[in-house]
């Protein structure tokens, strides 16, 4: 689905992306993982195109998808969302969801005049649409509240369902779970694998969570200044000397050693 070549990100002389290549097959829901400042989330700006390349490739089944703004990748399938949630805070959850959709009859203003019925038409749907992926994440209770006024995680679980109200193909997900509850990160760990499995998504996702990461990524793919430092399974990338070495820490090598 995804491959990046040689990917590079410079900032002056700060390397944040440095050579990385790595690919993101169909299907698969792929962890990243790594220490702070290893180059994560500057890869994921520079795939989804929020941030341009210093040099390098990214391809997108096969098409050359470098540099592309992240409005055309939307329009492709490929979309992102964020360690912070960005929702519409004075808008409910309902039309949160309902806002995603692009060109939609009601923006100009000639079909505000003469195209009333066909605007009803297409919010009747919408509305239909984005009650069905409310009640997929398990969150249809909160429809109507305010998207501000809901929790860190239910933000999170709104983000997600964000993805489902267009024709998503890969979904670059940046730390799904942070600061999110363990009886919510269990919930958003479930609807990301009915997502993978029911509906076909690919996932990329970054998380520092090794349990959340073990329970969904196959594979894992480790990175370290900028680079990326090893990839495979969980128990692969825990048992890889250099990712011991430079992201989980020699303590846990010790502490299996022991036990």
């Amino acid at each position: 689905m995804i491959e990046v070549k040689n990917l590079h990100r410079h900032f002056g002389g700060f390397r944040a992306v440095d050579g990385a290549t790595l690919e993101i097959e169909t299907g698969s829901i792929t962890g990243l993982v790594g220490p702070n400042g290893a180059g994560k989330t500057t890869l994921f700006n520079v795939v989804a195109g929020v941030l341009p390349p210093t040099s390098g490739q990214v391809f997108m089944a096969g098409e050359d998808i470098t540099g592309l703004p992240p409005h055309v990748l939307f329009h492709k399938g490929l979309l992102r969302t964020f360690q912070i949630a960005h929702e519409f805070s004075s808008m409910t959850c309902r039309e949160n969801l309902m806002m995603v959709p692009g060109g939609q009859t009601g923006e100009t203003l000639w079909n505000t005049w003469f195209g009333r019925k066909r605007i009803a038409d297409e919010e009747r749907a919408l509305k239909a649409k984005a009650d069905e992926v409310l009640e997929f994440l398990t969150i249809e209770h909160l429809a109507d509240h305010k998207a501000g006024q809901v929790s860190g995680g239910q933000k999170k679980l709104l983000e997600l369902g964000r993805t489902m109200m267009v024709d998503a193909r890969i979904v670059f997900l940046d730390e799904v779970g942070a600061g999110v509850n363990r009886t919510l990160l269990n919930t958003i760990g479930d609807a990301i694998l009915r997502l993978n499995k029911e509906r076909g998504y690919t996932f990329c996702m970054i998380e520092h969570d090794m349990d959340f990461i073990g329970r969904l990524c196959d594979p894992v793919i480790v990175m370290a200044e900028g680079k990326v430092l090893s990839k495979g399974t969980i128990d692969e990338i825990k048992a890889d000397e250099r990712v011991i070495e430079a992201y989980l820490g020699t303590g846990l090598k010790n502490k299996e050693a022991v036990g």
